[in-house]
This record gives structure tokens, C-alpha cells and sequence, in this order.
């Protein structure tokens, strides 16, 4: 008996775990953007029956649906709303194909509306969907350039909507992977020993994604590089263990910088109290990854943006790349710049150029220029000199002939 009630017992189980899966399953997902207003009109009736195929998945018979109704009713009040839908309908979708129509749909209703509350939405779709096929930091960075675009895009043209927030957190997550891809680049230049490359990615990197939740490792990797560069470098490698410690005060790093920039006789500056009250508000708010999350994470292609910063005014201007500080600047003196200078020659000189033989000619060309000075021909050798004088003996003798 108590064998047989266990066996029940484990038939219920599965059974109740069966219908939560066939339920969720077949559980319709609400559209977001319905029509409100109850009327019976034909239009109406045709949006209402679009809407019901989309909940249910049925896309591209919503798609004729909606179609029928602008090219039917065109001056029907609930353009918008169907035009809308129609790329709401290709964005749950999904897939390559469907968010690129969706894309383009999104943007042509932005075109013909610019004024409606839905224009931020839209916007902001096009951000998710450029967001949802973002790769990891060493891979294809095509979507990710393009969620950081369309994000900021929300942020400029629709500041005061309510998918501003919203907008401005994917931002950041979308910039914590850029960044972490210089990173990687700029750690692996520095394992190298390239420190002028090195130290190139990690200040650009450093300067434009303040937000970055590895800042401080990628200053102080900075400041190494520049003080492997010599002391010609020692202004940009103080400046680097300064910024970790007025701008990352809360760091594991800051008493190194310390000792760093009191070995170099720089005075120690205070900390920010912003920049404390900011990275103490991401230390009491981080996010921590679960077991599972870590272990999916491997065999994902998207990114973990599980340490990207909640707080704080993402860069609204795109990443550019900088000149590395090794490279002379025109203009600036030989103790500022470097040490390989450029200068006109002044007239009249005697250099080594003008009074030594070229060394791109060739023997050949030096003897036969040495011979006959001013004539560009080299001499010809003596036997085809010799092979000549025999050809033309020959027509000579053929003209006598005839």
C-alpha cells in the first residue's frame, strides 16, 4: 500500500508539472498597445481581430489583416495603432529576418509620427532588438555599436518619456561590454609588453567609460605602461594612479596608487565625494550571478552585462580612438613630444646628401656613369657591340647584291 501510494503520489507530480508546461505554453502574451475605445466600428472590428492573431502568434495573418484595414479605411483613426502593430508583429517574431522588418517598420512609423508617446516606444524596440543580438565583448561588435546608436537615440529625441530610464540602463549595459572590449584588448597589449599600445586603449578606454566596473584595474595597467615608457611618461602615469584615487576611492587599488605616486613625489588628492557616494550605491546594488547563470553563460553567445553600473550619466557621444602619446605632435618642441625631430634644411647646406653618390644606383649604372658623365645610356659590352657590326654587314652585302 505504501508503494502504490508513492507511485500515485509521483503521477500526480508529473502530471501537475506537465500542465504548468502545456499552460505556460499556451498562454496568450497581452499585446501592449490596444485600442481602448468600444465601438463597433469595421475598423475597429478588423484592429481587434489583428490583435487577437498576434496574442496567439498568427503573424502573418494579423499582418493581412492590417494591411486590409489602412488600404480600406485610409482615414481611419486607427492608423497609427495598426501601423504599429504591424511592427510589433514582426518584432515578436523575431529572428534575424523579422527584427530587420521590424526595424524598418519601427523607423518609418518614427518618420510618419515623431509626435506620439508610441515614437519613444518604437525607438526604444529598435534599441532592444539591436540589444538582444549583441555578442560577446570578443566577437562580432556590429549589434553592439548599433544598441549603443539607437539607445542614445531615446535619450537625445525623447528625453522626457517614460522609456528614458529604461533606455539610459541599456545604455550602460551596452557601454560595460564596449569597454570591457578594449579592456581585453589593452590587458593583452600589456601582457605583450606594447606599453605605448597599452597604454593608448587603456586611457581612451578610461576617459570615455567612466561608468566601466573595471576602471581601476585599467587605470592602474595605465599607469604601468606609461612608467615602462621612461620618465618622459611620468605626468600621464601620475595622472592614472590619481584618477583611481579620487574617482574610485571605494577600489582595492587605492592604497597602491598611493604608495605609487608617493614613490614619485606627487602630492596624494582627495577623494570625490560623488564618485564615493556613486560606487557605494554599485557595491550595496550589485548584481551577483547565480550558479546557473555562470553555467549558461559559457555556452551563450550574448554577453554578461551582470556588473554594468545602475547609476550614474552614460557618454552621449561615441567612442572614438586617440593617438597614442608616443607619436611626435606637429608643432610641439622635441621635450614635449619625443625625441626624433622634423625641420627644413637650411639653403646652402653641405650635407652628406648632396656631396655622396647615390646608394639606390647600381654598380653597373655608377661604372657606366663614371665613363660618360651626363649620358643616362650605359655602354654596350663588346660582344653585342661585335654582333651588331656583323647584322649590319649582312644588309649591306644584300643591298649590293640586288
Amino acid at each position: 500500500m505504501v508503494v502504490s501510494g508513492l507511485r500515485w503520489n509521483r503521477v500526480w507530480v508529473l502530471s501537475l508539472a506537465l500542465c504548468v508546461v502545456f499552460s505556460a505554453g499556451c498562454r496568450r502574451k497581452r499585446y501592449e498597445n490596444p485600442i481602448t475605445k468600444d465601438t463597433q466600428q469595421p475598423d475597429k472590428v478588423l484592429f481587434d481581430k489583428a490583435i487577437k492573431d498576434i496574442e496567439k502568434g498568427r503573424y502573418e495573418v494579423a499582418r493581412l489583416t492590417l494591411n486590409t484595414l489602412m488600404n480600406t479605411y485610409d482615414t481611419s483613426e486607427f492608423l497609427a495603432k495598426a501601423k504599429l502593430a504591424i511592427a510589433d508583429s514582426w518584432y515578436r517574431e523575431g529572428g534575424s529576418h523579422g527584427w530587420a522588418q521590424a526595424e524598418a517598420e519601427y523607423k518609418d512609423f518614427i518618420l510618419f509620427y515623431p509626435t506620439l508617446e508610441e515614437s519613444a516606444e518604437a525607438q526604444s524596440r529598435i534599441c532592444n532588438l539591436h540589444y538582444r543580438q549583441m555578442e560577446k565583448p570578443d566577437r562580432d561588435p556590429t549589434h553592439m555599436m548599433r544598441a549603443e546608436e539607437e539607445c542614445r537615440q531615446v535619450l537625445t529625441q525623447f528625453p522626457n518619456s517614460r522609456f528614458a530610464p529604461e533606455a539610459a540602463q541599456r545604455l550602460r549595459q551596452i557601454q560595460e561590454v564596449i569597454a570591457e572590449s578594449e579592456f581585453r584588448v589593452g590587458t593583452y597589449y600589456h601582457a605583450k609588453q606594447s606599453y605605448p599600445a597599452a597604454a593608448n586603449r587603456l586611457s581612451a578606454m578610461t576617459d570615455h567609460y567612466k561608468l566601466y566596473s573595471k576602471a581601476d584595474v585599467a587605470l592602474w595597467k595605465q599607469g604601468e605602461s606609461y612608467e615602462k615608457m621612461g620618465p618622459r611618461f611620468k605626468e600621464q602615469a601620475t595622472s592614472a594612479y590619481s584618477k583611481i584615487v579620487r574617482e574610485y576611492p571605494l577600489s582595492g587599488l587605492v592604497e597602491d596608487a598611493k604608495k605609487k605616486l608617493t614613490g614619485m613625489e606627487v602630492a596624494i588628492p582627495e577623494a570625490d565625494p560623488v564618485a564615493y557616494a556613486r560606487q557605494k550605491y554599485e557595491i550595496e546594488n550589485a548584481t551577483e550571478r547565480g550558479m546557473w547563470g555562470k553555467f549558461w553563460g559559457i555556452l551563450s553567445k550574448s554577453p554578461d552585462t551582470s556588473q554594468a553600473a545602475k547609476s550614474g550619466q552614460p557618454p552621449m557621444t561615441a567612442f572614438r580612438p586617440t593617438i597614442p602619446a608616443s607619436v611626435p605632435i606637429p608643432g610641439a618642441t622635441a621635450a614635449t613630444s619625443s625625441d626624433v625631430t622634423v625641420g627644413e634644411v637650411p639653403a646652402g647646406s653641405t650635407s652628406a646628401l648632396d656631396t655622396q653618390p647615390d646608394a639606390r644606383q647600381s654598380r653597373q649604372n655608377q661604372g657606366a656613369g663614371t665613363a660618360a658623365p651626363g649620358n643616362p645610356q650605359p655602354q654596350q659590352p663588346p660582344a653585342a657591340e661585335a654582333k651588331k657590326q656583323d647584322n649590319r654587314k649582312k644588309k649591306d652585302s644584300k643591298k649590293e647584291k640586288k
